[in-house]
């Protein structure tokens, strides 16, 4: 395995050009290498590994990213960091946003949230202007059995990110028979209404065509015999959140 420099070096599984659904406007989206969740419905099996990936340097992303900087500004895109856990790389993230900052680009990291918050971590936040947080499930029990840790980590993360003034959007995945339960919803919808600075509550609803990228990888697939879910079951699940905008 390629020995790297955190701060000037990360892995990097995928690049994504144009993307329109992870942030606002056009973004480059940078897939991270290495996860240290274990979620059932994980769509980038392939991601988790620490010691895969291709070595990027900052220099060689900026170059990258520049190349869509004219469809990016104008349509108030940016950059965002998605994985795998972006934030296990956290000391290279800072220098690649201080960089884009310099440039005027819009930051964004889609993220579970489950890290301790360190000078570090807290660093890399002030440099982020968005932050799309993966709520896994309000009901802790069902949060470690579907991707393996609490989510007491998580939920003080978007506690700090609202005390600091940083936008959030929140996600959740819905799985059928795991994230779907009323009262869990309901439990969500209280938590975002103590939080001051979230712009947007998205329903991912769970599908299997990731199930190939674990099959690949000779790992057996956790959600076998679980439906997708269906429109009704977003819809759903949208009106027990009280959620109006059309994500």
């Amino acid at each position: 395995m390629q020995n790297i420099d955190p701060s000037e070096q990360a892995r990097i599984h995928s690049f994504e050009t144009l993307g329109a659904v992870d942030g606002p406007g056009i973004r480059v989206v940078i897939f991270m290498q290495g996860c240290h969740l274990q979620c059932k419905y994980c769509q980038n099996r392939d991601t988790w590994d620490v010691k895969k990936g291709e070595v990027y340097t900052v220099e060689e992303i900026i170059e990258r990213v520049e190349r869509y900087k004219n469809y990016m500004i104008p349509s108030g895109g940016g950059v965002t960091i998605s994985g795998g856990e972006p934030l296990l790389q956290t000391t290279f993230l800072i220098n690649l946003f201080q960089e884009l900052k310099r440039r005027g680009i819009h930051t964004a990291i889609d993220t579970s949230g489950m890290v301790e918050i360190t000078d570090k971590i807290a660093q890399l936040i002030e440099l982020t202007d968005l932050f799309l947080l993966d709520i896994k499930s309000m009901n802790d029990e069902i949060c470690k059995d579907l991707v393996g840790r609490s989510n007491q980590k998580e939920l003080e993360f978007a506690r700090y990110l609202s005390d600091h003034n940083k936008e959030i959007w929140i996600r959740q995945v819905l799985v059928p028979g795991y994230t779907d339960k009323e009262e869990d919803l309901l439990k969500l919808k209280e938590f975002i209404s103590t939080l001051k600075t979230v712009k947007k509550v998205e329903i991912l609803g769970y599908h299997d065509m990731g199930k190939f990228k674990w099959e690949k990888l000779k790992q057996e697939y956790p959600l076998e015999g679980i439906r997708t879910a269906k429109i009704e079951d977003i819809k759903r699940a949208k009106e027990i959140l009280g959620i109006k905008n059309k994500s």
